[in-house]
């Protein structure tokens, strides 16, 4: 806060500011009442001006401030320190877009100024976007005075080089092994490269080394999070909260750990709590509407969208929300809103494949089909460059799978696991009606739905890491070598892990990862009598299915018709294997015969499952349990057969993904006979 111009100041003008600079942050009256004595005097004198400002709001008058410092921006456009503190007066005013603008405006002036790129990461961790926030923070430590090859690093992460960033990290920390500063930032590259388990170790070490270090502590509340760890997030959480309890950002992500792990009532009170004392952070709505349309709110739940919209117009994302709703209609307003966000020359990457996804969807219920896929195929495009997926690995990884676990293997390990018979797995391609098996099956008074929970793709991931093969690509080779004990070990370590998202006694529960199928010779160690459902649904129709929809993370094979023709090629070859070293272990139900004959399927998986016919469960839609998938709206109405045969309206285009489905489509519904990837006429 020095002197503007040292022209504007006499030797008992400079006395005046010195005390009150000293006296603003302990003493915020005594610097107000110097201020003020000055601004007699030179009504317009800048330092007087900005710290009159700052003594205003440390006194709680934020609005008497705003007026001040906006006065002084008005008067001193280019002066980098009073969009500063415009920017953090204006965040706690709760008005965050003006906030970021004033933000960005200091950083413009001044690009070398680490408090206001800490101010910029600090709100973006607000409005819920760690990785902007990850971002702003290394500009933060790059222009701090700190470590060389820490700042070399920054600078390698802000530039977006991230294996040089690893190099320069490990070096760092070879010599240096307990630098937390540089264990956060390696962190921050583990998780840029996709390696969330390594992320999670390195900020735990991080904590153990300095529990105070709370950005570390934050980013690993957000990891475990990211992790499908929500309770143990909610516990980081707390511990930030008891230092720091009126923080914005803390209690947006409580409150999103909070709708995690089913408690919806508090999630929804916490998020209108903070949304009253700071209304201008869309993303924060955003998140908020998510919660309202997990808990069944959908009407609600679209209003907050709106609003999320109205403050962030060029937010794609919002409006993809709205259209995954899959019962919301877009408007013709809507889309002329839409087209014109697209036209725009400056839409980020991620707002313009949201845009086009969201246009697939609203052009599609217009029956504006080639318009409609013509959306959809460039938000597919778009998002695949942002993303690393290999068909031809996925399709080595599960042949390894068939090899190792034959008949003969499972015959040597008859004695495995836990005999607890709780979980019923449902499992196979996203969009194949799992959500609906999993309402039938969840109104039934002996079943408890919880979600897509992440404890056996934490099994794996443990298992990998214990893996000494340095060539191995998959846990399944030690999954090979696991001994009876350790199976027995994992069983108890799963259910006692799934215990927390069981709130109603029931008996049983269903663990709905699709992404299980892959894991079924796990499965099958761990826990020999659990169930295990196999949700199937025609070629076509699943897999564009697929293709329309965007996800938030993870099923990177769906953004390509040949990668998604493939990727369920392969896990039909392997749900095969299984039906051919398992007799009878897996119970498939078809989507096309539980829509054409629900009471007959239900009754089929009912028995599978040992349970008795109960007519809530073919009135599944009046079940108003949380659901947290895309076809949230659909199970909540009773089945309709409109869906079945939808994805023929964009058959001309789909002769890609004909290609790479082969024979699987061909037959289908029934299987051909593979033998490790080779197609048996």
């Amino acid at each position: 806060m020095s002197a503007v111009s040292s022209a504007e100041a006499t030797p008992g003008l400079e006395d005046a500011l010195a005390l009150a600079a000293k006296s603003v942050a302990g003493e915020p009256r005594l610097a107000l009442a110097q201020t003020s004595e000055i601004l007699k005097v030179l009504p317009e004198q800048p330092n007087a001006l900005l710290l009159q400002g700052v003594a205003l709001a440390k006194l709680g008058e934020l609005k008497p401030a705003l007026t001040v410092l906006a006065r002084l921006a008005a008067l001193r456009p280019k002066w980098h320190a009073v969009h500063l503190e415009l920017g953090l007066l204006l965040r706690r005013l709760g008005e965050g877009d003006r906030a970021m603008a004033a933000f960005r405006e200091a950083v413009a002036l001044k690009p070398d100024s680490p408090k206001a790129w800490l101010a910029i990461a600090d709100l973006h961790a607000a409005n819920g976007d760690a990785k902007a926030a990850d971002d702003a923070y290394m500009m933060q430590l790059r222009h701090s005075d700190g470590n060389p090859q820490l700042l070399a690093a920054a600078a390698a992460m802000t530039e977006n080089d991230v294996p040089v960033a690893e190099r320069l990290l490990k070096a760092y920390l070879a010599a240096n092994p307990t630098d937390v500063a540089a264990i956060r930032m390696l962190s921050e590259v583990a998780a840029r490269l996709g390696r969330d388990a390594d992320a999670e170790v390195l900020l735990q070490r991080c904590l153990e080394l300095a529990p105070g270090f709370n950005f570390a502590r934050q980013n690993y509340a957000y990891i475990l999070n990211r992790n499908n760890r929500f309770a143990k997030a909610l516990e980081q959480v707390e511990i930030l909260l008891q230092g720091d309890p009126r923080n914005m950002s803390y209690r947006n992500l409580k409150a999103v750990a909070l709708g995690k792990v089913g408690d919806f009532d508090n999630a929804i009170k916490l998020y209108e709590e903070v949304l009253a004392e700071h209304p201008g952070y869309s993303r924060i709505w955003h998140s908020f509407g998510h919660t309202l349309k997990t808990a069944g709110q959908t009407q609600r739940a679209v209003e907050v969208y709106r609003h999320s919209i109205a403050l962030e117009p060029n937010y794609g994302e919002a409006y993809w929300s709205l259209a995954n709703l899959k019962t919301f209609r877009f408007s013709d307003d809507d889309i002329a809103a839409m087209r014109a966000q697209l036209a725009r020359s400056d839409l980020g990457e991620e707002d313009r494949f949201h845009f086009d996804f969201a246009l697939g969807k609203a052009l599609e219920d217009k029956k504006l089909y080639e318009s409609s896929f013509a959306h959809y195929e460039a938000g597919n495009h778009r998002r695949k460059r942002l993303i690393q997926y290999s068909a031809d690995r996925n399709t080595l990884k599960l042949r390894q799978n068939q090899r190792l676990f034959d008949a003969a293997f499972f015959a040597e390990r008859a004695d495995f696991g836990v005999p607890d018979r709780d979980p019923i797995f449902i499992l196979g391609m996203p969009r194949a009606g799992s959500t609906l098996l999993e309402q039938i099956l969840s109104s039934h008074s002996q079943v408890e739905g919880t979600m897509e929970l992440p404890d056996v793709i934490a099994v794996t991931k443990d298992l990998y890491r214990r893996e000494t093969d340095p060539a191995a690509r998959t846990y399944y080779p030690a999954l090979a070598r696991m001994s009876a004990a350790q199976a027995a070990a994992y069983g108890r370590q799963y259910l006692e892990n799934t215990r927390i998202q069981r709130r109603s006694g029931a008996p049983l529960f269903i663990d709905k990862m699709p992404n299980n199928y892959a894991h079924v010779a796990l499965i099958q160690l761990m826990l020999p009598n659990a169930k295990i459902i196999d949700a199937r649904r025609h070629p076509l129709a699943c897999c564009f299915s697929n293709f329309k929809q965007h996800f938030a993370r993870g099923q990177n094979f769906s953004y390509s018709l040949d990668d998604m023709g493939r990727y369920y090629r392969d896990y039909v070859e392997l749900m095969a294997h299984f039906d051919a070293v398992l007799p009878g272990r897996v119970h498939r139900v078809h989507y096309e015969n539980m829509v054409s004959d629900t009471e007959a399927e239900v009754r089929r998986l009912l028995d599978y499952c040992g349970l008795p016919f109960e007519e809530g469960c073919l009135r599944f839609f009046e079940n108003d349990r949380p659901v947290r998938t895309a076809s949230s709206e659909q199970v909540r109405k009773p089945i309709y057969t409109e869906g079945v045969d939808h994805w023929r309206n964009f058959e001309p285009w789909l002769g890609p993904l004909k290609d790479a489905l082969g024979p699987v489509l061909e037959l289908y519904p029934e299987v051909p006979v593979f033998n490790c990837g080779k197609y048996q006429q």
